[in-house]
């Protein structure tokens, strides 16, 4: 399947993103176990991961902006539509259960891959939907 365009775009830039989240990541990992930092050093050590994420989700941003074709912005906007269905709808369940005790705390971090998940699960059924109708054969 060719990419349009928008699509190799957004692969240029989503691809140095991700690299830089993971040296990021280890880095700041490693320098917080190394140094120990306490105060606003610890709390800027923590935020720093948090950058390239947030640079991923500008990268998607763009790309939807940039994408010509309506069919694939579409597809896109859905998928996306369903990881948030997915994320608030999991995240309202687990708050009751917090609220009422029956669990313990739950780490917000996991919002975003959550998201990504089930995004990328709409993403998948809706293809293999349309190779199933035959109109994926690209």
């Amino acid at each position: 399947m060719a990419r349009s365009p928008a699509a190799r775009r957004y692969l240029k830039r989503f691809m140095p993103v991700m690299l830089a989240y993971v040296i990021v990541l280890f880095g700041v990992s490693w320098l917080i176990k190394a140094t120990q930092p306490a105060g606003v050093a610890l709390a800027a050590l923590s935020v720093l991961p948090a950058l390239p994420i947030i640079a991923v989700i500008i990268v998607i941003g763009l790309y939807i902006a940039e994408e010509t074709d309506e069919y694939l912005r579409q597809r896109i906007v859905t998928a996306m539509l369903f990881g948030i269905g997915v994320v608030l709808s999991a995240s309202t369940v687990l708050g009751f259960l917090q609220m009422n005790d029956v669990i313990g705390p739950v780490q917000v971090f996991w919002g975003f891959p959550a998201w990504c998940a089930a995004w990328g699960l709409a993403q998948c059924w809706m293809g293999l939907r349309e190779r199933m109708a035959g109109g994926g054969s690209e």
